[in-house]
């Protein structure tokens, strides 16, 4: 055998060998390269401090008569028993949430609260503009460039699921979270208020586009202190305690990918000044006390407790009674996030603008399960990404004492998109009638004049639909719908919420003509929405009844969920 013909066999040895080995690490190579190169293409500066606008009522009004204050604190990934407020909370309720409790205490708990979608972005697009998402195209959720497709290659090479995923016609590697979003002709709740002489400021999480006139402050925010990416701290910080969960596709992609930075104003990245939460906390006590003499909207939209699972190690060590470690450092990003509110509520109370400031409390969905913990939403079923009551039935919370009795509870649906209303009425804005807005006023509701609000204004229908799941909410009566497409076996569940709101009862096989009745009025909604503005990346398998941790079966009951 000649030279050359040996290196070829050695070649074709060598290939044989390392061309499998490649193709079964083909996840975990390409999330390398991306890893690799994010920190290049999008540096990050040192600490650049913020300068708050400040300003004064031209009218120069004491509090008490100036338009209320508005401020809306939006978590993230928040699970229905999360807070101790319900009897419930993480770890068996060893963990106390008190300044959360206490906005419902001090205020109205809406026990029927709902998220505009089971994932973030699609509920912040209902929050921004008062109207289902659908109805200007909003229905799925832009991700990181390849998050998709790499979360699609990781499930597919681990083999250990068993329904197959979908594709769509979206994604690939493209930059889908900086390029699709909430387009500009929406009219946002900052740019009602704007125009009634408030001086809007957001800080957090956006993810409504970064580009063509979809950003906070081309979407009437004044300022705009942006989450540009998602760590807590840096992976190597002395003062932070991680928790990665291996099992979880998101959470490998997330902490290849994912910096600890900022933006303001579209600037330049920048690394926060501490611990995620904590910062924006402080930066939200700044606009507070920047704009104490004039009426303001601010946006708070914590990334909190969102994965990555990170804590400061302060708060990790505080809760050395959780056994589990992942749970711990979930228990310690609770704490943080319920201090931080605590201090929030504070700064108002010490500049004189508690009585007369509107804040609305939140999560833009339920928890998440492929954190790995079981009663993240308890007693409800289902997580994040789905439409069972777990992926949307959430805190909701109002306090404004100038207008609210404490201690209301209020068991008629609140929607997302009724915040808009809500800010807008307590404002004085006018609501825009060149389209559909779908909220309403809640502080009626508090006070017993919703009576006379007429059968619509009462949320008796609800809609969501994220491409192959859908759901109506009638008359409380429930229709949650998985429909992945041809060839894929069609999900149906009927429950009458009234006498089951956990949804343990499936009744669609034995009341055919109210599912045909729920059939006909999701369908009749759907009739009335715009198609989507991009295609769905891929469509895929979530178990309602199991988290992330605990590996599927056969007779798990499951839905498709469109992305």
């Amino acid at each position: 055998m000649n030279r050359f013909a040996k290196i070829t066999s050695a070649a074709a040895v060598l290939l044989a060998l390392v061309v499998p080995i490649v193709w079964m690490n083909r996840a975990e190579i390409v999330l390398g390269i991306i890893g690799f190169a994010v920190p290049r293409v999008m540096p990050v500066g040192p600490n650049v401090p913020v300068e708050w606008q400040t300003g004064s009522d031209p009218s120069g009004r004491a509090p008490s008569q100036r338009p209320p204050n508005i401020v809306l604190i939006l978590a993230d990934d928040l699970g229905w028993n999360d807070l101790t407020f319900g009897g419930g909370g993480v770890a068996g309720g060893t963990v106390p949430t008190p300044h959360i409790d206490s906005i419902a205490a001090e205020g109205a708990n809406f026990v029927n609260g709902y998220a505009a979608n089971g994932t973030c972005a699609p509920s912040r697009a209902a929050l921004m503009s008062g109207r289902y998402g659908t109805r200007f195209g909003f229905e799925f959720t832009p991700t990181p460039p390849g998050m998709t497709t790499m979360i699609g290659m990781m499930r597919d090479q681990s083999g250990e699921a068993l329904h197959p995923i979908i594709p769509g016609q979206g994604d690939a590697f493209g930059d889908s979270v900086f390029t699709l979003g909430m387009p500009a002709s929406e009219i946002t709740i900052a740019e009602l208020l704007k125009g009634q002489g408030y001086h809007t400021a957001h800080i957090g999480k956006w993810h409504l586009g970064r580009t063509a006139g979809m950003t906070a402050e081309t979407q009437g925010f004044d300022e705009s202190l942006l989450m540009s990416s998602g760590l807590y701290l840096p992976k190597d910080d002395p003062n932070v305690v991680s928790a990665r969960q291996d099992f979880d596709p998101i959470d490998r992609f997330i902490w290849r990918v994912l910096q600890f930075a900022s933006s303001f104003n579209g600037g330049e990245q920048f690394k926060p000044s501490k611990y995620l939460t904590d910062y924006y906390t402080e930066e939200a006590v700044k606009v507070i006390e920047a704009n104490r003499d004039r009426p303001f909207f601010l946006y708070l939209a914590h990334w909190a407790p969102h994965t990555p699972l990170q804590a400061t190690k302060k708060d990790y060590d505080a809760l050395s009674h959780i056994e589990l470690h992942r749970e711990r450092v979930y228990a310690a990003m609770i704490r943080s996030l319920d201090r931080g509110v605590g201090q929030v509520l504070d700064a108002l109370k010490a500049n004189g603008l508690e009585e007369n400031t509107l804040v609305i409390f939140t999560s833009d969905n339920g928890g998440a399960g492929y954190i790995g913990l079981p009663d993240v939403n308890a007693p409800f079923r289902g997580w994040k990404i789905t439409l069972f009551e777990g992926g949307i039935h959430v805190p909701y919370f109002i306090k404004w004492p100038a207008k609210i009795p404490a201690g209301t509870t209020v068991t008629q649906p609140a929607h997302h998109f009724d915040a808009y209303a809500t800010a807008a009425a307590a404002a004085g804005a006018p609501i825009p009638d060149d389209r559909k807005i779908d909220g309403v006023d809640l502080v009626p509701f508090t006070n017993g004049q919703a009576r006379h609000m007429g059968r619509e204004a009462t949320h008796e229908r609800l809609f969501w639909r994220s491409g192959a799941s859908q759901t109506a909410l009638v008359d409380g009566w429930k229709l949650n719908v998985s429909k992945p497409g041809e060839g894929h076996a069609t999900g149906k569940w009927l429950f009458n919420l009234r006498n089951d709101p956990t949804e343990q009862n499936n009744l669609a096989p034995t009341r055919p003509l109210k599912l045909a009745e729920l059939e006909a009025a999701l369908a009749a909604h759907n009739a009335e929405q715009a198609p989507s503005m991009w295609p769905s990346a891929m469509s895929f398998a979530v178990t309602i009844d199991k988290d992330g941790s605990v590996a599927e079966s056969p007779d798990d009951e499951y839905i498709y969920w469109s992305n």
